[in-house]
Order: structure tokens, then C-alpha cells, then sequence
């Protein structure tokens, strides 16, 4: 059924699926970065589960699949990874200031910073979705056509005051980031057929929710007893007793 499913996204040359392209489920595209996304969210879950005390039920049981789901991606490495993370620490290491906990934004838009997860380092990168000015729907105002001149309103200034801010982003010395090299469509198929949850897209929104959850089951602080007990019985099924 996987196999059948991923048939139906794109694949570039080298078996390589492509990302953005339809998986064969309706609403869910091909995930871009699948084992570095999974591997952040499964440190989140890790690292706030800490919170919770080590008897607890839930954090146990939590641990215990998050540890072996993040076992399972970790040892596929996509060819020439181990290559990359050494240029990658490289760059972070020579340039501080823009792999920063703070975000960085750069000259198209897209903010930079690094977030510490389980003792690694995540280069989160929000890259804003770029618009086709065609696509978007007239708000109705007027064009009057080139800029006056003369004296301006304090909402002309405001205007000029945003150019005057793009203009020095675009003085900002920028770093190119080389992203993660990719994970073979047989890579992927090998960590779904392992996890046997579904295709890594849905394993994702399910590390996701497993991330969420974590905090609401921790500020409920379910590892407690309830303020009022149980009425004798409340818990217990229906049962086909004999006679």
C-alpha cells in the first residue's frame, strides 16, 4: 500500500522523491527535510518528558517508542551526510553570529538560528512562502502612479522609512546554507516499513501531536491522583459473566 502510494509522487532521477509532490493521500506533499525534522521533534519530546517523574506510566511508555523510532531514523544516513555535518559545523562555528539562538534575517526574508535538543544542534530555517503578486486578490487600492514629490505624510514616511530598513538588510553579509543531502526514496522506505505507522509524512504529524501532548499531559500532571476517586466499578467494562 506504501509502496503503491509513493508511486504517485515524483521522483527525480536517483530515486530521490520530490519534495512539495503528492503523496497519494489527499492534503499531505512530500516532506523536503523527513529525517532532520523527525529527529528535532523527537529530542522536543524527549527533552520536555524530563519534566515528568521517572515512574510515571506515561513517561515511560513515551520514552520508550520516541527512543526507538528516533533509533530507527538516526542510522539512515543519506550518502555523503557525514561530509556535510563537518562543513556544516564549520560554518556555524565561523560565523556565531548568524547561527545564533536569536533569528537572523537575511537578505530574501528568511530567518536563521540554532536550538539546542538532546545535546544536538538543529539549524532551524523559516523561509517565507513566496507570492505571485498575479495570484493575490486586488485590496481595492488605486495606483496613482510614480511618487509625488514635495512634503509627505506621516504615512509617506513610514513607507520611506521601510525602504530605508530593506535597504539595509540587503548590506547584510549573508552565509549560504548547504542543506542536508537527501534520503533515497529506498532510504524512506526502509524507515516507514521499520516504524510501520504509514508513510514518513504521517509519522511526522504523528511526532508532532506526540510533541503537543506532552505539554498539556504535563501541566495536567496526569502521573497524580485524581482530586476525586473513582465511584467503585467506574472503571470496569462490560463483562460476559457465567453462571
Amino acid at each position: 500500500m506504501r509502496a503503491a502510494l509513493r508511486l504517485m509522487a515524483g521522483v527525480k532521477p536517483g530515486r530521490y522523491l520530490q519534495s512539495g509532490t503528492q503523496t497519494g493521500l489527499a492534503g499531505l506533499y512530500t516532506h523536503e527535510t523527513p529525517r532532520s525534522t523527525l529527529l528535532f521533534l523527537y529530542s522536543s519530546t524527549l527533552e520536555k518528558l524530563q519534566a515528568a517523574p521517572e515512574q510515571s506510566v506515561y513517561r515511560q511508555s513515551v520514552e520508550a517508542i520516541t527512543k526507538h523510532r528516533m533509533a530507527i531514523v538516526e542510522a539512515v544516513k543519506p550518502e555523503g551526510y557525514d561530509e556535510w555535518l563537518v562543513r556544516a559545523k564549520k560554518l556555524v562555528a565561523e560565523n556565531p553570529g548568524h547561527f545564533g539562538k536569536v533569528a537572523k534575517l537575511g537578505v530574501d526574508g528568511a530567518a536563521t538560528w540554532s536550538v539546542q535538543k538532546g545535546g544536538r544542534t538543529f539549524i532551524i530555517q523559516d523561509v517565507p512562502e513566496l507570492v505571485d503578486q498575479r495570484d493575490k486578490e486586488w485590496d481595492g487600492e488605486i495606483d496613482e502612479g510614480a511618487e509625488r514629490e514635495g512634503a509627505r505624510s506621516l504615512e509617506e514616511r513610514a513607507d520611506q522609512a521601510l525602504s530605508a530598513t530593506r535597504k539595509s538588510l540587503e548590506e547584510i553579509e549573508t552565509v549560504n546554507w548547504e542543506p542536508e543531502p537527501q534520503l533515497t526514496a529506498e532510504q524512506i522506505e526502509d524507515i516507514e516499513a521499520k516504524i510501520g505507522a504509514g508513510l514518513i509524512e504521517e509519522v511526522i504529524q504523528v511526532a508532532e501531536g506526540e510533541a503537543r501532548l506532552a505539554d498539556v499531559m504535563i501541566k495536567a500532571k496526569v502521573w497524580e491522583s485524581l482530586e476525586e476517586k473513582p465511584a467503585e466499578g467506574q472503571w470496569t467494562y462490560f463483562e460476559r459473566k457465567s453462571s
